[in-house]
């Protein structure tokens, strides 16, 4: 809960809840919707409760305990002579598909009476798509909603074609009445009554458990939720940026997902975010896993099996499967399932596929066991020939994307429309080269020629490769460098111009190390300079440019994954100062975010308020955001941040 969402959100086994303040769900949509969501889809659109006939006061707003518990303090109306006849405690926890909620009644009176609470629920089953704010909407034809009774609450169920879930309400003790409740559209609304006995300064429960299952889904077994202290409440932390990366390790854990391995082993990986991304994405997971690396080096080993599982094998051009191609997401949904989005599997990203070999080659660096490396061999090979040919790099000399209509416009990390442009604001046409994708693609082919040499022992594959990331750091050069701005563009379009917008993604060049070393410390320099840092981050444009707008997702704001990649860079070519002045700025604005780093800072310089204006649509907890302290303190080395 923040001042900018009052909304609580509760988290546990890739299944999230919000609620509003006082406990109740609406149905909202748009860039804060409420409900209880599991498997891209929303089990659970009203949850409201009535005392007494009326809706009750909250004495305690619901505030959360623990990640995934919340209690509140409720009573029906009353006034100063005649206060609540009783109050009702309420807590509200989530675990694996499970929403659940324990109402306690204590009578404030020396006499019996009868407490009557009437709950209305339901179920609109809406797909994570139909719900952001875009105005898209989707044909559900045939789309059928059903709720009845059961012996101990209710059951709702969606169908559509070959398509069908439920969500199942059982209440303990069962409700004395169950009505229909006025419908909305998509839903089928049914209210429980209880009349409620309690005897003088008496007490009653009422246990509900909401049970959420998804289309060709079966729960485990319901377990107690395990309790998780906040780390920035732990007490064990003396510094802000050791709580930072004490709660970043508590996100991720949060985020932590079962998906299928490249055997068919469950594996358990990081998801990108909630609300939106709750599924494994391949530049986050990579990203994710790749910052990591020197404190869970298990997390890569598990993404990287769940990516080379999910590896591309033919060419579908609605989804942007390609032979070898890292994918960009997956969803699991009722509009990827009759393919209205090409999510299920979308393969859109430039980058997923380069730094997939990236944190392969890391992770056998890091852990000296060559294991993974042999068994994901005939994976890599796949993903370097995808690099050579359908990514672009024989063709054309670079990765290049085109602008997927039906998908994403822009394919690297700046993902969304416009976000590659020129100085006057023009979104680059393609195919388009962007410029941290050539670093990734030039490390990935040096990292594994290394791979070739020490783990598959084939000398030729890897003599081949080296020469590859010898010919595109010189072409890159030549192509990419803008004298005049004395900074390397942030693409080249289709027809080979140079798009000229000065950009964060230039820092990413000196982590891949693709620039030569006194380029790179000219370019480290300048992402200091004001235009660029707010103070409390590097922003993803350059303020002054045309484009720039400190709210725009892509072009002005300031992400903290961005800024680590950056920071992982100045630390490889010696800019010690500026890493420490990026660490500061982030791990200040992560105070006072409760030492959670949110997915993306508006871009306003820190000079102009007290602290970081939150960017309003931003996912937190985000799994790469979570992960960026780590890279911090990695950056940093040995020395304390603050000495």
């Amino acid at each position: 809960m923040t001042a900018a969402d009052p909304r609580v959100q509760l988290v546990r086994d890739a299944t999230f809840v919000r609620l509003h303040a006082d406990g109740e769900i609406s149905g909202t949509r748009g860039s804060a919707p409420d409900g209880l969501f599991f498997q891209d889809a929303r089990h659970l659109s009203r949850w409201h409760l009535a005392v007494d006939g009326t809706a009750p006061t909250a004495l305690v707003p619901a505030t959360p305990e623990t990640d995934d518990t919340a209690a509140g303090v409720l009573t029906p109306e009353g006034t100063r002579d005649n206060p609540p006849a009783y109050t009702v405690f309420r807590r509200q926890s989530v675990t694996a598909g499970t929403f659940t909620e324990h109402l306690s009644l204590v009578s404030n009176r020396p006499d019996a009476l009868t407490a009557r609470l009437d709950l209305t629920v339901g179920a609109d089953f809406a797909d994570l798509f139909e719900l952001r704010a875009d105005d898209r909407h989707y044909a559900k034809p045939g789309a059928e909603y059903e709720s009845r009774d059961t012996a101990d609450g209710v059951l709702f169920g969606y169908r559509r074609a070959d398509w069908h879930a439920r969500t199942d309400i059982s209440c303990d003790p069962v409700p004395d009445a169950v009505a229909p409740a006025p419908a909305r559209e998509g839903d089928t609304a049914r209210t429980l009554t209880w009349h409620l006995p309690l005897d003088a300064h008496g007490r009653a429960d009422l246990r509900l458990t909401v049970r959420a299952h998804p289309h060709g889904r079966t729960l485990p077994p319901v377990t107690a939720p395990a309790p998780v202290r906040h780390p920035e409440r732990a007490g064990g932390a003396t510094d802000d940026l050791t709580r930072t990366c004490e709660r970043g390790l508590a996100d991720i854990d949060l985020l932590t997902i079962p998906v299928p391995g490249v055997d068919g082993e469950d594996v358990r990986v990081p998801a990108a975010g909630i609300p939106w991304f709750l599924t494994l994405f391949g530049r986050d997971s990579l990203l994710t896993a790749y910052f990591l690396l020197p404190y869970r080096p298990a997390t890569a080993a598990a993404v990287l099996s769940a990516l080379a599982a999910t590896q591309g094998r033919r060419h579908d051009p609605f989804s942007g499967e390609q032979p070898g191609r890292i994918v960009h997401e997956t969803r699991h949904g009722e509009l990827a399932h009759f393919r209205q989005v090409p999510y299920g599997r979308y393969y859109g990203a430039v980058d997923a596929t380069p730094l997939f070999l990236v944190l392969l080659h890391a992770h056998h660096e890091a852990t000296g066991d060559p294991s993974l490396a042999k068994r994901l061999e005939r994976h890599a090979r796949r993903a370097v020939d995808w690099m050579l040919t359908d990514g672009g790099l024989e063709q054309h000399g670079y990765l290049v994307y085109d602008p997927d209509p039906g998908g994403l416009v822009n394919q690297n990390w700046k993902d969304s429309a416009g976000a590659v442009c020129f100085r006057d604001g023009t979104q680059a046409e393609g195919p388009v080269a962007v410029c941290e994708a050539q670093g990734y693609a030039y490390d990935a082919l040096l990292r594994t020629a290394e791979l070739a040499d020490g783990v598959w022992r084939d000398e030729a594959y890897a003599r081949r490769l080296r020469e590859g990331a010898a010919r595109l750091r010189d072409r890159f050069t030549a192509d990419f460098w803008m004298p005049d701005a004395d900074f390397p563009a942030l693409a080249l379009d289709g027809d080979g111009r140079q798009v000229d917008a000065l950009a964060s993604d230039a820092g990413h060049l000196l982590w891949s190390g693709i620039l030569d070393p006194e380029r790179s410390r000219r370019v480290g320099r300048r992402l200091l300079e004001p235009d660029f840092f707010s103070g409390w981050a590097i922003r993803t444009l350059a303020a002054g440019q045309r484009p720039y707008h400190p709210l725009s997702y892509h072009r002005g704001s300031a992400w903290p994954h961005d800024n680590a990649v950056v920071v992982l860079g100045l630390a490889r070519q010696g800019l010690a100062a500026e890493v420490r002045t990026v660490a500061e700025g982030l791990v200040a604005a992560a105070a006072h975010h409760g030492h959670r780093l949110p997915e993306v800072l508006a871009g306003y310089d820190r000079a102009a308020t007290a602290a970081p204006v939150p960017y309003p649509h931003s996912c937190s907890p985000q799994a790469w955001a979570a992960a960026t302290p780590l890279a911090l303190r990695t950056a940093l080395g040995p020395e304390p941040l603050g000495s």
